[in-house]
């Protein structure tokens, strides 16, 4: 609640930002996405990052005149791009289908809990992108939150993890015994 009574709201900052697009992102994109769909657009974040932070092509692609390592609007373009197309690549393929028979039905809540993990994980690889200087304007919270050694780990392994703990899903047999 201090938090909250800190802000100054006639003069947003990108704190407030963050945490405006973190709350309302999560809230908005739990309910319009489905589960499985949310499970998909994860596994899509995930090759993304893999694929942006570690193609040698990327790193050594001029674009402008720039170097994709000095510019961090075209790294955070990339990694949009290369998760959008990996996004309708995944959808299209039998993995959306697969996904969605192999998980539980878990409802409202696992969607919710999934949608605000993946808001938190977008937002701590975009401030992952943004360089020293810039970051260093946010708050001291923010960046515990979003771009310290413990929040990005949070960030990278929580979803993961909360995959794990889902229940199986119970076939249905046809078996009444």
């Amino acid at each position: 609640m201090d938090i909250l009574q800190n802000i100054n709201w006639s003069v947003p900052t990108w704190d407030l930002f963050i945490l405006l697009f973190f709350l309302v992102g999560s809230l908005l994109y739990g309910l319009s996405m489905g589960r499985d769909r949310v499970i998909v657009i994860l596994v899509s974040v995930y090759m993304a990052l893999a694929v942006v932070g570690n193609a040698p092509v990327l790193r050594d692609l001029n674009a402008f005149q720039l170097s994709v390592n000095e510019n961090f609007v075209l790294q955070i373009g990339f990694f949009l791009g290369t998760f959008l197309v990996l996004f309708l690549l995944i959808s299209r393929s039998g993995l959306m289908h697969t996904l969605g028979q192999n998980a539980s039905n878990g409802g409202m809540l696992q969607t919710l809990v999934f949608s605000i993990l993946q808001v938190g994980l977008f937002i701590s690889i975009a401030l992952s992108f943004v360089p020293q200087e810039v970051s260093g304007n946010l708050t001291e919270i923010t960046k515990q939150i979003f771009t310290s050694y413990w929040g990005k780990s949070a960030w990278l392994i929580g979803p993961v993890a909360f995959m794990a703990m889902m229940p199986k899903s119970r076939k249905h047999t046809g078996d009444n015994g």
